[in-house]
């Protein structure tokens, strides 16, 4: 198993992409704190279920306090962090509409919990990182960034963002030993992504790739593994796109 005796925690892990990740790195052997505002008992019980060790949070991402509390009951638990990853975001539900049409409040929101919370919680774990000498941050971007996805401005921006927060952090974070990057899905059939886009516009979307099939949660495990294993400990400041080659980068 890659990821034996490391200590990883995953945001946003309640469901989609953030439950996936949480079940594969389990069954590397990590043992994992699963956070998200929304209720994680599923994930916890489903790793443990297959053997595994997982502590549950309810964590708001964009709250200060709530990522201090994360990164101290997870070194309280395992003592140690040796991963983290910034999955948390809100896509679920958010529409396609023109960007004149979004409100100020919906955006103001986006990037509280898209960009601030992978700050925070960046923030939360660093000092036990540094302490450790190592450490991996994977931030989660998005495909859209690259192909400039119409009608939901708001996320598009925030996960550009999450690609220059990415490079920042990875230069500063260096002399501690720390690596950051960032994975960036394409269009990747969760259930959220379903309910934001009919079945003709998924088909076309398959078409515009070298890869001419539906992109599926488990396409990004083995990248996500791999950043979060020692197999990436020269890989910092990176985007790694997974999209089947919709886009190039």
């Amino acid at each position: 198993m890659r990821l034996e005796g490391k200590v990883i925690i995953v945001t946003g892990a309640g469901r989609g992409l953030g439950k996936a990740y949480c079940l594969r790195l389990a069954e590397e052997g990590a043992k994992i704190t699963a956070a998200d505002i929304l209720d994680v008992a599923d994930t916890v019980a489903e790793i443990k279920a297959k053997g595994g060790i997982a502590l549950g949070l309810k964590v708001d991402v964009s709250s200060e306090k709530d990522t201090l509390r994360m990164a101290k009951e997870t070194v309280r638990e395992f003592g140690r962090i040796d991963v983290l990853i910034n999955n948390a975001a809100i896509y679920y539900g958010i529409g396609l509409r023109p960007f004149y049409e979004i409100g100020v409040r919906e955006w103001d929101r986006e990037m509280e919990v898209n960009v601030k919370g992978a700050w925070l919680c960046t923030k939360a774990v660093f000092p036990q990182m540094k302490k450790q000498g190592k450490g991996s941050i994977i931030n989660v971007s998005s495909g859209t960034i690259f192909a400039g996805t119409p009608f939901f401005l708001h996320y598009l921006t925030s996960k550009a963002a999450i690609v220059g927060l990415t490079r920042g952090l990875a230069t500063e974070l260096g002399d501690y030993g720390i690596r950051v990057n960032a994975l960036a899905p394409g269009y990747t059939m969760t259930e959220a992504s379903r309910i934001m886009m009919p079945e003709e516009r998924q088909a076309r979307s398959a078409q515009r790739r070298c890869l001419k099939r539906a992109e599926q949660p488990e396409d990004l495990l083995g990248p996500v593994v791999f950043l979060a294993s020692d197999d990436s400990d020269f890989v910092t400041g990176q985007t790694l796109l997974v999209d089947g080659g919709a886009s190039f980068h």
